[in-house]
């Protein structure tokens, strides 16, 4: 009967570390279900878009960390999109077509209308951000084939520009005039300055 009792008692020490060892291992594989689960979400919210005030869709393009609204003016180079970009899809979400007047800005919202000068011969063609980069030290902005071509950019690849934005996007969805805009506003009727626009 001792021999018994020692037994069942043996069984029941045995059963209880069992039980312990159980939720050992419960807590141990809750713990790491919740640390897998908890890198997974903020590893998707950290890919996820953020809400900006950019015009547009959200592109796999990254947005630029400061877009400057001020409408002030910017010199630097230019280069143009190469055919292995045709018809790609750009920031604000359309193909970029070749024989448009789209062009790209890391800094400028999308939207923007812009006077691009090529400093080299004084050629000049409003464009349209229509999509981020260039991904270039010193380039400023990139240019469709055809307004490369009306800036006699083709030949040199990359020219020193000015970039004076006409039409700015704001965040409440209001258009600030441009430093092109202020400055051809000078001896200018209010008539021509909206002429000049479109």
């Amino acid at each position: 009967m001792k021999n018994n009792l020692h037994t069942t008692q043996n069984r029941l020490r045995d059963d209880a570390d069992h039980v312990r060892l159980r939720r050992a291992r419960g807590c141990s594989l809750q713990t790491l279900l919740f640390v897998v689960s908890s890198c997974f979400l903020s590893t998707a919210l950290a890919a996820q878009p953020s809400a900006s005030a950019d015009t547009g869709p959200a592109s796999a393009t990254p947005a630029p960390r400061h877009l400057d609204r001020s409408g002030k003016s910017r010199k630097g180079k230019a280069s143009y999109y190469g055919r292995e970009f045709y018809k790609k899809e750009m920031a604000d979400g359309t193909p970029m077509n070749p024989q448009s007047n789209a062009a790209a800005s890391k800094t400028l919202p999308l939207g923007t209308k812009a006077r691009v000068t090529n400093l080299k011969n004084g050629n000049s063609e409003v464009v349209e951000i229509r999509d981020r980069g260039p991904y270039v030290k010193d380039r400023i902005v990139d240019l469709s084939p055809k307004t490369a071509d009306k800036l006699g950019l083709k030949k040199d690849g990359v020219v020193p520009v000015e970039v004076k934005p006409v039409e700015v996007p704001q965040p409440d969805g209001t258009v600030k005039p441009g430093a092109a805009v202020q400055e051809s506003e000078r001896g200018k009727s209010p008539v021509d300055v909206q002429h000049s626009l479109h």
